[in-house]
C-alpha cells in the first residue's frame, strides 16, 4: 500500500527531503560509536552535494553540521567538528516587532503622510518647506487615486492639507496643479533636455 508523504512524520528540514532524514533517523539507530560518526559524515557530504552553488557562502560546512544535528532532533551523540546551534536557540521565537499605535486620521493617506505634514508644520517658511509642502500634496494626491480610481481634485487635496495641519499650513486659492504622472515629468525632461541640446553652441 503506497504511503503517502502527509501521512508520516513532519521533516525538519524538508529541503533535503525524506531520503535523508531516513539516513539521519538510521544514524541514531547505530550503537557503535565509530560507525555512527562515518554515517554522519557521509550524510553531511551528501547534504553538501545537494546545494553546490553554495559552497563559497561563509560557513558553509558549519551549516551543514548544524542542519544535521536539527535533523537529528539534537539527539545525534558524534564528534562535531564545530560547535553547533544548540536546541534552545533553534527553538527560541523571533523577537516580536513592535506596530506602531494610534489611529490614523485618514487611512488612504497613510501614516507616512501623516508623519511628513506634522515635519512640516515645525520647519520655518522658506524654500525647504515650500518644497516639502509640495511633495506631501502631490503624495497624498497618488495615494488618494489609489484607493479612489475616480480622481480627486486639486482644491480637495489642498483643504485636506488645511484640515491636517489646523490651518497652519493653507495654500487654498493658490494656483497649484498636483502633477501625478510620471511619465509626463519625464516627457518634460525629455523636451527640455531636446531644447538644451538645440541651444547649446560650440565655442570653438
Amino acid at each position: 500500500m503506497m504511503e503517502y508523504n502527509t501521512n508520516q512524520k513532519k521533516l525538519a528540514l524538508p529541503e533535503y527531503g525524506r531520503s535523508v532524514q531516513k539516513m539521519v533517523d538510521h544514524a541514531l539507530t547505530i550503537e557503535d560509536r565509530e560507525e555512527r560518526q562515518k554515517c554522519a559524515q557521509t550524510i553531511v557530504r551528501i547534504m553538501g552535494s545537494m546545494f553546490p552553488n553554495t559552497r563559497n557562502l561563509p560557513d558553509y560546512e558549519r551549516k551543514l553540521w548544524d542542519h544535521l544535528a536539527i535533523m537529528s532532533d539534537f539527539m545525534l551523540d558524534i564528534d562535531y567538528p564545530f560547535e553547533v546551534i544548540k536546541k534552545e536557540e533553534f527553538r527560541t521565537p523571533p523577537e516580536r516587532i513592535p506596530y506602531q499605535t494610534g489611529e490614523i486620521r485618514n487611512r488612504h493617506y497613510g501614516r507616512i503622510v501623516e508623519a511628513m505634514i506634522e515635519h512640516a508644520c515645525t520647519l520655518e517658511e522658506g524654500e525647504e518647506k515650500e518644497q516639502l509642502v509640495e511633495l506631501i500634496l502631490v503624495q497624498m494626491k497618488k495615494n488618494y487615486i489609489a484607493w479612489n480610481k475616480d480622481g480627486v481634485e486639486d482644491s480637495k487635496i489642498l483643504e485636506d492639507l488645511r484640515i491636517y495641519t489646523k490651518g497652519a499650513i493653507d495654500i487654498n486659492g493658490k494656483e497649484i496643479r498636483l502633477n501625478t504622472n510620471s511619465n509626463s515629468q519625464r516627457n518634460n525632461a525629455k523636451r527640455n533636455g531636446t531644447n538644451n541640446k538645440k541651444n547649446f553652441k560650440r565655442k570653438f
